[in-house]
């Protein structure tokens, strides 16, 4: 019988060891990123391969990736849980159908750059970059971008 205890991490070793803030710990916990147990004495103690799930936030953070979609990619191994090979297979297959997109997006920005380099107008009409082929046109005149949220662009 294996009676090997699991070490565990305090908060500030997490810290230490990954190089994040305490309070960026909370709050990747808060967020559902991160996963910890509490002690006896109700301190919060982390599994050591929380260290990798941080340094993959940390990356995903660094390339621009948002939280909450860096929530979505982790799903297949929810925070707390130690992976299985299939759970590891399913994140990768989605971060790679992820990180495709956003590159494709990016590649397409830098393609079509040159058009609003000249005039800098990023025209509601012409602009190959917010307005492909007019699609904002049957949404009215004038700044539609602006109405509502103003977060809205030709593709939604």
């Amino acid at each position: 019988m294996n009676t090997k205890r699991i070490q565990m991490l305090s908060v500030g070793e997490v810290a230490q060891r990954s190089g994040v803030a305490i309070s960026t710990l909370h709050f990747y916990e808060a967020k559902g990123l991160i996963a910890s147990i509490r002690s006896r004495g109700n301190q919060r103690r982390f599994s050591r391969d929380i260290l990798r799930r941080i340094a993959i936030i940390r990356v995903a953070q660094r390339l621009g990736v948002p939280l909450a979609e860096i929530v979505d990619l982790l799903k297949p191994v929810p925070a707390g849980k130690q992976p299985t090979a299939a759970d590891v297979k399913d994140m990768i297959v989605n971060w790679r159908r992820a990180l495709q997109a956003r590159i494709d997006g990016l590649t397409l920005l830098r393609d079509r750059l040159d058009g609003c380099i000249g005039c800098g107008c990023l025209s509601l009409e012409d602009c190959p970059l917010r307005n492909p082929s007019d699609r904002l046109g049957a949404d009215g005149q004038g700044a539609v971008l602006l109405k509502c949220d103003g977060v809205r662009d030709a593709n939604d």
